[in-house]
């Protein structure tokens, strides 16, 4: 019974026992809340006091991200939006090509083209004429092929195996990740098919029979303002833009 009652004793005291840190302040330090005002609003609840463009001078520094339309929806400045591309610009300062190849024929064509069952460039249909400076590209089937000269990206329009055409690239990127598995549909197969596929795929891991990949490829065509038309061909881990007009100048 005793041990009972020191154990209750102990338990009502343990609460109201306090520690004094270095300073000799037990509890709250004096003067903590001096500074706070109680009828403040809280950090969540502040407005952000966005300035109209029209009321800033001209000789006024303003820093990033003070402009606001009407709605108070925030616009940046002008560094934070991309620029438009300029395709006139593009397009005029684009140099057409100032070499050939012999007897017009890629003399890369087959190193890409060995492993593969069928073509790996993209194809190209044409319906209507497109232009390129003093080049007319007829309407028909292309093979688009990149290739490098000098330091310099051209696109080649190959029709049964001969060059056409040698267009100058203006970009060159690299393939987003996982594009063509997003562009490119799968084919269905059947059951069969399938258990086709598996047996090639097993032997190809033998070393000795071991099947390679060919490139993949991919065509986008947009139209643009002012009768142009670009081109972007995704070849591998690269994507190639070349810019036409539509109307001859």
């Amino acid at each position: 019974m005793k041990k009972f009652l020191l154990i209750l004793l102990l338990s009502l005291l343990v609460p109201a026992i306090t520690f004094a840190d270095d300073r000799g302040y037990v509890g709250t330090p004096p003067g903590f809340y001096d500074d706070i005002d109680p009828n403040a609003p809280d950090d969540d609840e502040i407005t952000p006091n966005y300035r109209k463009e029209s009321d800033i001078r001209e000789d006024e520094d303003v820093p990033y991200h003070t402009f606001s339309d009407e709605n108070n929806t925030n616009l940046g400045s002008s560094e934070s939006v991309k620029p438009t591309k300029n395709y006139s610009e593009i397009y005029n300062n684009l140099e057409p090509a100032n070499f050939s190849y012999l007897h017009n024929i890629d003399p890369d064509q087959y190193y890409d083209t060995k492993d593969a069952a069928w073509s790996v460039y993209p194809l190209l249909r044409l319906n209507s004429a497109i232009y390129f400076k003093n080049q007319t590209i007829e309407p028909g089937y292309y093979l688009l092929t990149p290739r490098e000269h000098k330091g310099k990206w051209y696109i080649l329009f190959k029709q049964n195996g001969v060059v056409m055409h040698i267009i100058p690239v203006y970009d060159r990127d690299y393939t987003p990740e996982k594009f063509y598995d997003q562009h490119i549909p799968k084919p269905k197969l059947t059951k069969s098919q399938k258990i086709h596929m598996g047996i090639l795929k097993t032997v190809g891991k033998v070393k000795s029979s071991k099947r390679k990949e060919p490139v993949k490829s991919y065509l986008e065509v947009n139209d643009l303002e002012n009768y142009f038309v670009s081109l972007i061909i995704y070849y591998g881990g690269h994507k190639y833009s070349t810019i036409f007009r539509t109307i001859r100048l």
